[in-house]
Formats: structure tokens, sequence, C-alpha cells
């Protein structure tokens, strides 16, 4: 360690965002940096403990000790290969994680952790900066072939592993773009999709062919997949949205929130929408059901588009504030979360279930909703909704629904592949993240359900080494 009391006489300080005035006006990434010297302090906090909970809490397994050190002491390079050594892609992850090594950081316990996150994010673009980020294709090629079907964070990650190993990687995309939920579903003012561009960059010259606009199951044959490819990777994440089928679904008005989030980020790619198709939030009134990331990157986004007003509703209770008994450290906290888009202008209400959409002539005009509250069955511990009755109605042009995803898409490629599911209807995998059908993989959410950028990126970390394990017997 560069200077072990650094925890003591240098404080947490945080890059913040841009002012609010400012940034409700474009998509440009609403975070800041700090300045070399005190990202170097910042680093220097971190104690080297004995135990790292950090390391414990990442998914990936990142060497936080290790990199924060080097940064504290200008070894950039060194930082960055030991912190890529387990991260793919910590452009991706120092922007969009949720930072599960903070909340384990021993530091926590003052509530003041390192800034892991930030010092990731800044490792790394101090490295493309100083030109230390460069294209290594392998040497030498084994002669597999092998197919990644999705491009979000788990198939990018299962991709870049296995084109290391020398094995012919080819992903395809069932959108016009490379990336996923990386790239049309989480907003630009969170993750710039140059930051997406400059990677892809490296990983074509690497050897990687990416194949864009084409759905495997309907646009290439399963059969021709496996006559093709030695093994075949499933990560096309979960992609059926939950929905909320009550009277008035149908009306116009009434959308998921990918739908918005997607097309948004179209937009800013440059793509033309004709009037009829556009969802936006201009000079209305929008509720944004469900109290996720999904549903604050919602709210972002219907600010920037000029709504007039904006409520974000959960069913469940609001979390308590700071700290949560139920979730002690090093755990990841279950409490209150105020995101940067909340901070632009939300009113946020919990204990509501939705009952009814309004509308007059087709089209959306308010929201029924009912207070609900919640109690634990003193048996099975499980928490039980019990309607109050009491009703009001929410005035909407505009519902977002942000609940959140069931399982990825059976008809085409799983479906045709016949691979078996698991209880909760995602692709069932075992320990090498196998599914039942010979030669086939699975990994990120396709796999385990709707969940985080870095888990999912630790499942595609994990099928390209169990596919490599199968190409090499």
């Amino acid at each position: 360690m560069g200077n072990p009391k650094a925890f003591l006489t240098i404080g947490r300080k945080e890059a913040g965002y841009r002012p609010i005035h400012d940034r409700i006006y474009d998509y440009t990434e609403v975070e800041q940096t700090l300045n070399i010297e005190d990202r170097r302090l910042q680093a220097s906090r971190c104690m080297d403990c004995g135990v790292p909970f950090c390391h414990w809490a990442c998914p990936l397994g990142n060497r936080q000790g290790e990199w924060q050190d080097l940064a504290y002491r200008g070894r950039w390079e060194e930082a960055y290969l030991s912190l890529s050594a387990t991260d793919d892609f910590p452009e991706f992850t120092g922007r969009v994680c949720p930072a599960l090594c903070e909340k384990s950081c021993v530091l926590k316990l003052h509530d003041a952790p390192v800034t892991i996150r930030e010092n990731e994010a800044s490792i790394v673009e101090r490295a493309f900066a100083e030109g230390y980020v460069v294209a290594r294709p392998p040497r030498k090629r084994t002669g597999k072939r092998v197919a990644v079907i999705g491009s979000g964070p788990a198939g990018l990650a299962c991709a870049n592993q296995l084109n290391k190993k020398g094995h012919s990687v080819t992903v395809f995309e069932q959108n016009e773009f490379i990336g996923g939920l990386l790239r049309l579903g989480i907003p630009d003012f969170k993750l710039s999709k140059k930051i997406i561009d400059r990677r892809l960059k490296l990983l074509e010259e690497e050897g990687i062919e990416f194949r864009t606009s084409v759905c495997v199951g309907r646009d290439l044959g399963t059969d021709e997949l496996l006559r093709d490819y030695d093994a075949v990777c499933v990560a096309i994440g979960s992609g059926v949205p939950r929905d909320l089928p009550v009277e008035g679904r149908d009306l116009k008005g009434v959308y998921f929130a990918l739908q918005l989030l997607q097309q948004q980020n179209r937009v800013n790619a440059g793509e033309e929408v004709a009037k009829k198709d556009r969802i936006t939030a201009k000079g209305k009134h929008v509720l944004v059901i469900g109290g996720g990331d999904t549903g604050s990157d919602c709210v972002g986004t219907a600010v920037r588009q000029g709504a007039v007003k904006i409520t974000q509703i959960e069913i469940m209770p609001k979390p308590p504030v700071g700290s949560n008994p139920d979730t002690p450290w090093p755990m990841y906290p279950m409490v209150l979360k105020t995101s940067s888009s909340h901070e632009e202008g939300c009113e946020r209400r919990w204990n509501l279930g939705t009952t009814r959409f309004i509308g007059e002539n087709g089209v959306l005009t308010g929201v029924e909703v009912e207070r609900v509250e919640w109690e634990k069955d003193p048996e099975t511990g499980r928490m039980n909704m019990i309607h109050t009755g009491e009703k009001e109605i929410i005035k909407a042009d505009l519902v977002l629904l942000a609940m959140g995803f069931v399982h990825p898409v059976y008809e085409g490629l799983v479906q045709n592949l016949g691979v078996d599911l698991d209880g909760r209807k995602n692709v069932a995998i075992g320990e090498n993240n196998g599914t039942s059908v010979d030669r086939v993989f699975a990994a990120g959410d396709a796999a385990s359900g709707a969940s985080l950028v870095v888990r999912a990126m630790a499942s595609g970390r994990r099928a390209a080494a169990g596919i490599d394990a199968f190409l090499r017997k």
C-alpha cells in the first residue's frame, strides 16, 4: 500500500453529476469526472483489507485493492492490465454497475466507501487516452467455430474470451446495432454509445465477426447453425417484459418501458421515426409503473422529452432510508435509491397497485390505482398483499410499464433448439453453462433471468470457459 493511513485523512469525494439545468436538455452522459490528482487520492483510500469484501461481492472477482493501489502510484497501464484481467469491459461496468463492491467496502461501515466504480472508470479511460488499450488478436487459431447468439454484455464477454483462446467467433444480433440492451436499453445519458463503438472496433480488429439484423431461428435455421458451428452460446437476454393485464391495457398511450427507451436510442443514433409511431412524453402527464432502474431510465428520458409531470409508482413498500437491518453490511443494502433521473423531477409513490387504465375514444386519460398493504405470513415468512379498497385516479397521457422481465423469448431459437427450461422458464444450464442439447450453451439473463450487466458478463465468461473446455476435449 502506498499510503496505509489515507482512509483516515482523505474523505470520500465523488465526481457528481452535471448541473440539472444543463443536463436535462441533452442526452450526453450526466456523470462528471475528477482530475487525475483527486482520483489518485481517492484510490489511495483503499485499505487493502485482510479480507477484501469488495472482491467477494464482485461477480467478476475484480481485484480492487490491487488496481487501486496501482492507480494511486500512477502506474495506469499496470492498473488497467490488472482490471482487464477479470473485467472484459470496465468502461461499461464503470458506468452502469450498481457497484456491489462499494456496498461491501469496509469503509461503508462509516458510509464513506472507496469510490471503486469511479476509480474503475477512470483507470480504463486513462488507459484509452494513453494508448494502452490496443487490439491483440490471438497468435494462432484452433480451427474451431463458435456462434454467439445475442450481443449484450453476456454475449460480448463470451465472444471476447473465446476469441482470446483462438476460436473463430461469430456474434449474431437480431437488431440493426451490436450491443443488446447496452445499446438500445440503457439511455445515452448513462452510457454514451461512442463508448460501445470504441470497444467494438477493437473486438473486430481482434477477429470477432459481427452479423446484425439476423434473427437466428427465423432468418437462420438452427439446423444450419449446428451444422456450421462447433458450439453455440445462447445469450439472447430475458426479452419478455412483465405485462399488466388489467382493464384498458389496449388503450393508446400504454407502452412497455423498452418501447420508449429503444426508440429514443434509435432516434439519438439518427434513425427517422414516423410521427404516428413516435412515443414521446412531450407535453404529457407521464406515469411510470415500476420502481427499478428501468423505471428510473424512463423518468430521465421523459424529462428530456419535455413531460409536464412525471409520477413513478411501485406496488411494494418504500424501502428504508440509509440502512436496512434486513440487509446488513457486507450484503447489498435494500434501501431507497435516488438516481440522477429522480433528481431531475419526479414524484415517487409506493404501495400502489394498478386496477385499470381509463380512456376516451381509445386513448389513455388516466389510471386507477389502489393503496395496498403488506403483511408477513408468520409461518412462511412470505409477504402477502392486502387490498385496502382505497382508490384514486392519476391523470396520465402516457404510461410506461417498467416491471421487469419474466423469461427469454421462446419462439424461434429456444423453441427450435429444444433446450430444457428451468423452474423459472429460463434456459436450464449445468455447471459449465451447458444446456440439455449437445454443443449448446447459454449465458446471461437467458439462463439466470433479468439481472445486472456485471452478472451477465460473469456468466458470459463462465460459458466461454465451458465452451473452450468442451472444444479442447
